[in-house]
């Protein structure tokens, strides 16, 4: 699995510190680790939390990413950016129990952590916590398990909802400001990570007008 790590600007300077938790998790597990930053808090490319929403949906429906960690100062703003989008399911995980749930009931693609709600002493360890309980075992299994029939039915449910209430993103994104858009792919890094992995032409075409 290639999971894509975004972080927006109020909390940029947690990149390296949350890209480590992560890493140190999941490499053991053979998945791959794709920093997009942002990187600093002085990074010339500024994310806000709503081109984290862009960033996330671009990488998911080009399938140059898996599944994406990101989140803000209370995690809220970056999951509602997200899930404003087709083709992401983010859930707003705080804790451990946070992450095992949202993986076995809702098996989405992306979580919003608050990065500075209670991110203090060992802030570093309840994120590995977090990242074991996420990628532990394989997701939408269902929690309790005698439950896992009837969840597995309301994801299904929900994904074909999302699939009436969407349009495709190729289609959004030229109908949003394009400077904000523009803003969303300026990172340092995210020509050389982005082409190296996107699936889907149409997308890349796009993004290549942007930069």
């Amino acid at each position: 699995m290639r999971i894509a790590l975004i972080n927006e600007n109020s909390q940029a300077a947690k990149n390296s510190v949350i890209e480590n938790a992560l890493k140190k998790v999941v490499e053991p597990m053979g998945h791959e680790v794709v920093n997009y930053g942002m990187y600093a808090a002085d990074d010339a490319a500024q994310l806000t939390y709503v081109q984290v929403g862009i960033l996330s949906a671009i990488l998911l429906n080009s399938k140059a990413a898996d599944y994406v960690i990101t989140g803000c100062g209370t995690g809220e703003g970056a999951m509602l950016a997200c899930n404003s989008f087709p083709g992401v399911i983010c859930g707003h995980v705080e804790d451990p129990l946070d992450a095992y749930t949202f993986a076995q009931i809702n098996d989405g693609n992306a979580i919003a952590i608050p990065f500075a709600k209670g991110f203090g002493w060992g802030g570093d360890l309840n994120l590995e916590y977090i990242f074991e309980k996420l990628f532990c075992e394989e997701s939408g299994q269902g929690y309790p398990r005698e439950r896992a029939v009837p969840e597995k039915r309301n994801k299904k449910i929900l994904d074909e909802v999302k699939l009436s209430t969407y349009r495709k993103l190729i289609d959004i994104l030229p109908d949003l400001d394009q400077e904000l858009v523009k803003g969303a792919v300026a990172g340092e890094k995210f020509a050389d990570l982005f082409f190296a992995s996107c699936q889907d032409e149409e997308l890349a075409a796009y993004v290549k007008t942007l930069l």
